[in-house]
C-alpha cells in the first residue's frame, strides 16, 4: 500500500515471481466519480474493490503490508474494506 495526500494505492503482489497481480488506486474508483466523499470512505471502497479483483483471480489470503504507516485512519479503512470484501490476512 502507498499513499499520498490525495490518493491511496493498493496492490496484490506475488513475491515469488515478483509480479503485480492486482493494482488499484482511489483515482480510478468508479464509485467516487463526481461524488463528494471523505478520504476514509474512499479508502474503504478501495479495500472492497481490491478484494473483489482478488476474488476474480481466486485469491483469498494475503499479507497486509502497511508500508510503515500507522494502523489508523485511511490505512485501517483499507484493511477493513478488504476484510469486508472477503480477503483474509
Amino acid at each position: 500500500m502507498a499513499k499520498s495526500n490525495k490518493s491511496l494505492f493498493a496492490q496484490i503482489i506475488n513475491d515469488d515471481e515478483a509480479k503485480t497481480l492486482v493494482g488499484i488506486s482511489t483515482l480510478h474508483l468508479p464509485e467516487t466519480k463526481g461524488k463528494k466523499i471523505t478520504k476514509v470512505e474512499q479508502a474503504s471502497l478501495l479495500g472492497e474493490e481490491i478484494a473483489k479483483e482478488a476474488k476474480k483471480l481466486k485469491i483469498t489470503k494475503v499479507v497486509f503490508d502497511r508500508s510503515g504507516f500507522l494502523y489508523h485512519g485511511r490505512v485501517k479503512a483499507v484493511a477493513e474494506g478488504a476484510r469486508k470484501g472477503g480477503l483474509i490476512f
